[in-house]
């Protein structure tokens, strides 16, 4: 049994922003037309192009089945961390029918909570810390609480954090009723290949540093060839070379953590609306 936390950003100005449709019908394209006229600057887009090109959040029943599909068994314990929900308990429905034990700070601190409730900022550090301490992270999005999350739980000792290839999912969902359970369920795990939150996945260097911390020690094993009878291994010299540097390293790369937590990059429009719903 796994407990599981999804951060699920579904907002209605951040939905209205993203520029999407996510078949609301003429209520929906309404109500978010309606807050997208807050930026005079928006562009016109298209909700079909923006989801093929994975700029559009999963919608809970589709992370719902992405979970399923990638090996959650219906008795996990999911943990929702979000703000408001547009569609409220019917956007929410069928992933809970897909996971019962389905849980949001609300459900689990009622009288607690009220003291915090006038404080966004301070609801957002609660999910936050549960966020931190769970054993699997999931998230919808790649705003900047979700990067800082993943790069919190890989520096601090590697935890799984799972990002839905948005891309490559988009295309699957849509074409979900034309073929059976396993083969949508080993298509789900092939486009989630790269994305599942294994500790080399990407290689150092790359990514932005809140999302992908740089490792202060890399060892990496290789034969000697005098001792292959043996079956010695000894690091490579790269790998000598950063163990001498591994303390420098590790304080600098302790104290970018740090600072990065206490101050949150903002970054284009283009990467998932950040600009102007910072977490």
């Amino acid at each position: 049994m796994c407990r599981n936390i999804f951060n699920y950003r579904f907002e209605p100005d951040m939905l209205a922003f993203s520029g999407c449709y996510y078949g609301g019908g003429e209520k929906e394209r309404y109500e978010l037309g309606e807050i997208r006229k807050r930026w005079a600057t928006l562009p016109d887009l298209s909700p079909e192009g923006e989801r093929k090109r994975g700029k559009c959040p999963l919608t809970p029943h589709e992370v719902g089945l992405m979970l399923r599909a990638i090996g959650f068994a219906n008795d996990t314990y999911l943990y929702v961390a979000s703000g408001e929900i547009y569609g409220g308990e019917e956007t929410l429905r069928p992933l809970r029918e897909l996971f019962p034990n389905f849980y949001t700070k609300e459900m689990l601190a009622n009288e607690e909570l009220k003291p915090f409730l006038p404080f966004s900022s301070r609801l957002a550090a609660i999910d936050y810390i549960v966020c931190d301490e769970s054993d699997v992270f999931v998230t919808n999005n790649n705003g900047n609480m979700a990067k800082i999350l993943a790069g919190r739980r890989r520096y601090m000792g590697h935890k799984r954090t799972i990002r839905p290839n948005a891309k490559r999912l988009s295309a699957l969902f849509m074409a979900r009723h034309k073929m059976d359970w396993d083969t949508f369920a080993r298509k789900v795990k092939s486009c989630q290949r790269g994305f599942m939150g294994e500790p080399d996945e990407m290689k150092p260097g790359r990514g932005e540093f809140h999302e992908f911390p740089d490792s202060c020690i890399c060892e990496k094993q290789a034969n000697d060839n005098g001792n292959k009878k043996n079956g010695d291994h000894h690091l490579k010299l790269d790998s000598v070379n950063s163990v001498v540097k591994s303390k420098d390293e590790e304080n600098q790369g302790e104290k970018k953590f740090r600072n990065s937590m206490g101050k949150v990059r903002v970054n284009t429009v283009d990467d998932e609306f950040d600009e102007h719903f910072p977490d």
